[in-house]
């Protein structure tokens, strides 16, 4: 039985009380030992984040981080930094990233790599436009998205990576994904895996995000390729995650 796996991703939101805040309520209300839990707020608050959450078996994660070790890249975070600091985990790929910075499959597909060099586990997110969706593409757009990891780190890398389906048509927009529909491109996805090694199909964690709310979670997390998910406005709301990591609990 795979683990669920919860994860909030506060974007670009908050100030240091609020991420102090909000990271102790998150800690305080003792979602238990049965789901992971993790937390993505922006990098300036990482360190409030990670003070927050010390003894807690809540991890911390950037939400992006460089293909590069180091060297003149400024304005880059390094996935050795997010380490220093810290983080155990960090996001790789989210659509926006895509879309507002237009990173490829294969810069998605370095950063991972140099991810897991660094001992973070990467979540690699994957997801189609509303326009690729209506198309009828959303197979071949998350499949190539996730061939290019699987090309570069290799099928036993994804022992360690989280993969999230978000699809674009449903992140902060209220339209979320039927439960049928994410569970048939979870089970696409695993299958894809599985064609190079079962066992580790099996065991990879795919969660879903895109608009994920309390009053939907317990339905969508009861599929059976849903090991929870990527949360994000309602991860913005002390109550409303905590709620939602009990529906994968």
């Amino acid at each position: 039985m795979r683990r669920k796996w919860v994860g909030g991703n506060w974007k670009l939101n908050g100030s240091r009380a609020m991420a102090s805040a909000l990271a102790g309520a998150i800690v305080d209300a003792d979602i238990g030992s049965t789901v992971d839990v993790a937390l993505f707020p922006p990098f300036p608050y990482l360190r409030e984040v990670c003070a927050a959450c010390a003894g807690s078996r809540i991890v911390v994660g950037g939400q992006d981080s460089s293909q590069h070790e180091a060297g003149a890249f400024t304005g880059e975070v390094s996935a050795a930094m997010l380490r220093d600091v810290g983080c155990a985990t960090v996001l790789a790929g989210h659509s926006e990233r895509r879309q507002f910075h237009q990173e490829s499959n294969e810069l998605v597909a370095a950063k991972v790599a140099q991810a897991l060099a660094h001992g973070l586990t990467p979540v690699l997110c994957v997801g189609e436009t509303l326009e690729q969706h209506e198309a009828g593409a959303t197979a071949a757009v998350v499949g190539n998205q996730l061939a290019a990891v699987m090309e570069r780190c290799g099928i036993a890398a994804f022992g360690h990576i989280v993969i999230a389906y978000e699809p674009v048509w449903a992140i902060g927009t209220g339209r979320c994904a039927t439960p049928q529909q994410a569970q048939d491109v979870h089970a696409l996805l695993r299958s894809q895996l599985a064609r190079d090694d079962a066992t580790i199909a099996g065991s990879t964690r795919i969660v879903y995000g895109g608009s994920v709310k309390p009053g939907n979670a317990a339905e969508l997390f009861a599929e059976a390729d849903i090991d929870g998910g990527l949360i994000g406005g309602a991860a913005l709301q002390a109550t409303d995650f905590v709620s939602i990591c009990a529906a994968a609990g």
